[in-house]
């Protein structure tokens, strides 16, 4: 099931079955066609020269990004969050601990070459092509990361992992008001795709799924995304709020450290350092109760303004949205409410200090093109180095304002493996050996 890479194509992608002539001799017909249209019509000389200008300059594609692979952590966590998003969640079907041991180097291998780019290897004249060619003959990276996880159901006795397990994993269980379906819930694997543009996540994909089909099979999926700022500096979502504006400093490795990343010689495994726990909570928004509640109720319920996403104090909708909320002159919540959803995940007191800081990382969800009802969310994405952390946060907004309003359908808690390290290490390699 390991996955090689061979040469690169020969330059011409499927020449031998579309000849760059036929092309050239079907071009020089259809300008002739077009010259003596042009012609004939005499004043469409004017739109003529028009599109003979924007062909002769055309649209520009956006520049693609290389986002590293290897490294102590994987990318996809502290890396600034790109535009798409795909979550695969995976049941592995290997038979034994080579197998999948063998699963994870093809995990590797895959995206070692997806995150890099380049050419696929050739494939021989009568065999399936190595590639879906959804990018081209050439794939770009479009600063696509994969990161993996592991859930608990990968502990149990199928491949000897039980005493292995990190400490925290468990699967997740239901608070008070979800409702989750166990065909979107939990999995062996999370394999979280993302990238600049949709294609590329798409193409990372159907490239996972055909290569591990042996040893896994797809669970569930849900796909993403993060809205353009709205206006310049605001990102929304579908509620038409600011989300994820609390978080620790990805870029200053004392508070990754201390909030995010797993440490050596802690609790947990000894492989198990470099990792971080990974919750996705699939969370349906009931848009169209949302559409009938005012704006100024609105607020109360998120407890930040909705223009500027400004805590409650603030008025103007250019004030900074990083300005910190002031709960502690405001004992009753006549300004920010005890019960709106900020105020709960961070209650700013003593006793809540150490289960309030998560980093977000969330994209929202449209399921429903086709559909009367709405199927709208969040993927609510978050990483800590303790699940607890969250854990008990989300107890605490069992009681939020919010409630009426969502309804979480699915998701898990999985543990981000720690990174690659070189051309010679592998996903999980610290956990198999």
């Amino acid at each position: 099931m390991t996955d090689k890479t061979s040469a690169p194509l020969d330059e011409g992608w499927s020449g031998e079955r579309c000849p760059g002539s036929a092309f050239a001799r079907r071009s020089l017909l259809h300008g002739a066609a077009a010259g003596v249209a042009a012609v004939a019509g005499g004043t469409a000389l004017g739109g003529g020269a028009a599109l003979a200008d924007t062909e002769a300059h055309p649209e520009q594609p956006p520049k693609s990004r290389t986002i590293p692979f290897h490294g102590y952590h994987q990318a996809g966590i502290a890396t600034p969050p790109q535009r798409v998003l795909i979550y695969l969640s995976l049941d592995v079907t290997a038979s034994d601990r080579e197998e999948l041991t063998d699963l994870f180097r093809t995990l590797t291998s895959r995206a070692r070459f997806l995150t890099a780019g380049g050419r696929p290897p050739k494939a021989a004249p009568t065999a399936p092509p190595t590639d879906s060619g959804i990018l081209g003959p050439t794939v770009q990276p479009d600063g696509l990361t994969m990161t993996v996880g592991v859930g608990a159901s990968l502990f149990d006795d199928r491949f000897g992992l039980g005493s292995r397990k990190p400490v925290q994993l468990v699967p997740m269980t239901a608070f008070r008001h979800d409702d989750l379906d166990p065909a979107l819930s939990q999995g062996d694997l999370l394999v979280m795709l993302c990238a600049d543009q949709r294609d590329t996540t798409v193409h990372a994909l159907i490239d996972i799924l055909t290569h591990t089909k042996s040893a896994a099979k797809l669970r569930w999926r849900i796909d993403g995304q993060r809205n353009p700022e709205r206006p310049d500096g605001t990102r929304r979502d579908w509620f038409g709020f600011k989300d994820g504006i609390a978080n620790p400093s990805t870029t200053d490795p004392a508070q990754m450290n201390q909030w995010v990343w797993v440490q050596p010689k802690s609790s947990e495994p000894a492989w198990a350092a470099g990792g971080t726990y990974h919750v996705v909570r699939i969370v349906h928004f009931h848009i169209e109760a949302w559409q009938k509640v005012p704006v100024a109720q609105q607020e109360r319920i998120i407890g930040r303004r909705k223009a500027s996403g400004a805590p409650m104090y603030a008025v103007g909708e250019n004030t900074p949205d990083q300005l910190d909320p002031i709960y502690t002159n405001d004992p009753q919540g006549l300004i920010t409410p005890l019960n709106s959803h900020i105020r709960l995940a961070n209650p700013q007191t003593p006793q809540t200090f150490t289960t309030s800081t998560i980093l977000r990382r969330s994209y929202d969800y449209d399921r429903s093109p086709n559909s009367q009802k709405l199927d709208m969310g969040h993927a609510f994405t978050c990483f800590q180095r303790e699940l607890g952390t969250y854990i008990t946060m989300q107890q605490r907004l069992e009681n939020e304002a919010l409630v009426p309003y969502i309804t979480p359908r699915g998701g898990g808690y999985f543990f981000a493996l720690p990174g690659v390290r070189d051309d010679k290490d592998y996903f999980a390699r610290g956990l198999l050996s």
